[in-house]
């Protein structure tokens, strides 16, 4: 075996090894140590429940202003109110 197919068989014995390690979530740290991508620390797994909570107010509120903006009787029913209410107090 020449030097550059040494390389070669290097180069994808390497690659192979990086697939399977993202593959299985295996990771290592600065010191060579193993450890598993699919463990989270407590700070994360709660910053991940709060920007979940968030995404889902968010969608809820993009929802609402979907159903005002569609619902076309609604504005008109709106503008009545508010006429209603300043009539009332004018009274």
């Amino acid at each position: 075996m020449d030097p550059f197919q040494m390389v070669v068989a290097i180069v994808v014995v390497v690659t192979i090894g990086r697939v399977l390690q993202a593959r299985y979530g295996v990771r290592r740290d600065w010191r060579g140590n193993e450890y598993s991508a699919d463990r989270d620390n407590g700070a994360s797994a709660a910053e991940n429940a709060r920007l979940r909570d968030e995404v889902r107010t968010l969608k809820d509120r993009v929802q609402v202003l979907e159903r005002v903006i569609t619902d076309n009787n609604s504005s008109m029913r709106l503008d009545q109110e508010i006429e209603k209410l300043r009539n009332k107090d004018n009274a």
